[in-house]
């Protein structure tokens, strides 16, 4: 593992353990953050259940701050890191965010073996029908990021 996959690792690692961090608040597991130069600018983790919000997926949240508080050439240069690979809603907020790299987890295929009802479509693809130059990058923690799935739904299936 060279030193850009030893980063890229410890920020999904931080995004596993928000998605705790949000189990143990009431919601999914589900966890991201953004990187700007090395530096990790704003964290969030899914709140759909206590928000009482559909939408309140990390990703989108901080795709939002993102195009708030950011400018063109921070965004196109900050990673997002997630537990779990963005779904299309979410994909669909980086790509109009303009982010520059999008690192995940597991895959939201994956994901749907022990929870159902994921929509199907990658967020690469998502982000190859869009006019935006986002790199995907994952997943990159498949065990790990799976193992806080398996305690929320209740599964001890292994899988990949």
């Amino acid at each position: 593992m060279d030193d850009h996959e030893g980063v890229d690792r410890g920020h999904v690692d931080r995004t596993i353990d928000l998605a705790r961090e949000s189990v143990a608040a009431g919601n999914t597991p589900f966890g991201a953050l953004l990187v700007v130069d090395g530096e990790v600018v704003q964290e969030a983790q899914n709140t759909t259940r206590t928000d009482d919000d559909v939408t309140a997926h990390p990703e989108l949240k901080l795709a939002r701050w993102a195009a708030r508080e950011l400018d063109a050439t921070e965004r196109v240069a900050c990673t997002m890191y997630a537990s779990t690979e963005p779904c299309p809603m979410c994909a669909t907020a980086i790509a109009y965010a303009g982010l520059g790299r999008v690192v995940f987890g597991v895959a939201g295929e994956t994901l749907n073996e022990v929870s159902g009802g994921v929509v199907g479509i990658p967020c690469a693809e998502v982000i190859r029908r869009s006019p935006a130059e986002t790199n995907i990058e994952g997943p990159i923690a498949t065990d790990a990021a799976m193992a806080v799935h398996r305690e929320f739904y209740g599964t001890d299936s292994e899988g990949e």
